[in-house]
């Protein structure tokens, strides 16, 4: 069978023959009835890596994200957040169906709210208006894919705006999915942008190559409340200690070599942009994510997406003029020349 050149997504990567070992070696137990122990230092990890009093592993960094909506907020409240977030994007209306809150978005190609934007848009302290009460932030930040994705937020704009939300009354959560990469590719510690927000997720099986899980992190009270959300969303799991040494391997042996995933990206945005109908800044490329803008009398992104499928590439369209190419633990060079020497062939 042909082995394909992945650039979807960093969740495709596969374990590795020592993640595995991890795997099959972790103590278990049955972590809704008396706590799984491996669960548990895998928790109390991400709680100490983030700066954060507690952690708590979930399935997924959609459950994640929306443990901590269920967390912060009540129905008919309101949180805030870029229109463009995963949060609101791509999580299937959850905030809504799930927690009953209602969103605010705005517009902010970089994903940098900021105090002037917030006091333009909050609601009056009114019995007829919705109660703002979250504010959300994404970093690394995937972007709308018509700029530049996998932006790292600058530490003093988050500094900045988690003092303003804080002397209003208002909680900052942290999508930290691709964290992990913020920290890589800025020198930033994990625990300087926790600080940052008062709940933090962080997901295992993107970049860090694990095959489940993530974790949300915040203050005592909060994850004890994210404990009835999870419960309620279907999120307890028994033997989970054999997911949970997958994460603990993962922190422990791919984190540094994220940055080999931030390089190749950027060779990636080299050998594809200036070829006909394509821009891709290589210096705007910051972290994993390379977002090459398309122009091409022939072809739209999906047409080529299904052309290079043909010659075993696989790219997701993300726009109608976009595309998003996502750089891994396996992918490689060789992957990367596989995908120039398709679009030169294909783009003329």
């Amino acid at each position: 069978m042909r082995r394909l050149s992945d650039f979807r997504s960093d969740t495709v990567t596969q374990p590795t023959a020592a993640m595995k070992a991890a795997m099959l070696a972790a103590e278990l137990g049955d972590d809704v009835l008396d706590g799984d122990p491996t669960v548990r230092a895998l928790e109390q990890r991400v709680a100490q890596l983030l700066g954060k009093q507690a952690a708590l592993f979930v399935p997924s960094g959609t459950m994640a994200n929306q443990v901590a909506l269920g967390a912060w907020t009540r129905p008919g409240d309101e949180i805030v957040l870029e229109r463009s977030a995963h949060m609101v994007q791509w999580e299937a209306g959850a905030a809504g169906f799930n927690h009953g809150v209602q969103t605010l978005t705005l517009d902010v190609p970089d994903g940098v709210l900021t105090p002037a934007m917030l006091e333009r848009v909050l609601r009056p302290a009114s019995l007829h208006c919705p109660k703002d009460v979250l504010v959300c932030v994404e970093q690394s930040f995937m972007g709308s894919g018509e700029g530049p994705g996998g932006l790292v937020l600058p530490l003093e704009r988050l500094r900045e705006l988690h003092a303003w939300c804080r002397e209003r009354g208002l909680h900052v959560h942290m999508d930290g999915a691709r964290l992990m990469n913020a920290v890589v590719a800025s020198g930033v510690a994990a625990a300087d942008y926790g600080a940052c927000a008062d709940s933090v997720s962080l997901c295992l099986s993107k970049g860090l190559g694990a095959p489940v899980g993530s974790l949300i992190a915040g203050p005592f009270e909060f994850v004890e409340r994210g404990k009835l959300v999870r419960k309620r969303l279907g999120g307890w799991m028994r033997q989970c200690g054999i997911l949970a040494a997958a994460g603990l391997h993962a922190l422990e042996h791919h984190v540094a070599r994220l940055e080999q995933d931030h390089a190749l990206a950027r060779r990636l945005a080299e050998s594809l942009h200036g070829l006909p109908g394509l821009v891709c800044p290589p210096a705007s490329v910051r972290t994993n994510i390379a977002m090459v803008q398309m122009r091409h009398p022939r072809h739209t992104p999906a047409s080529l997406c299904a052309a290079l499928k043909e010659r075993g590439v696989l790219v997701l369209p993300m726009t109608a003029s976009s595309l998003r190419f996502v750089t891994h633990m396996d992918v490689g060079d060789a992957d990367v020349g596989r995908l120039a020497s398709a679009c030169r062939e294909l783009l003329g």
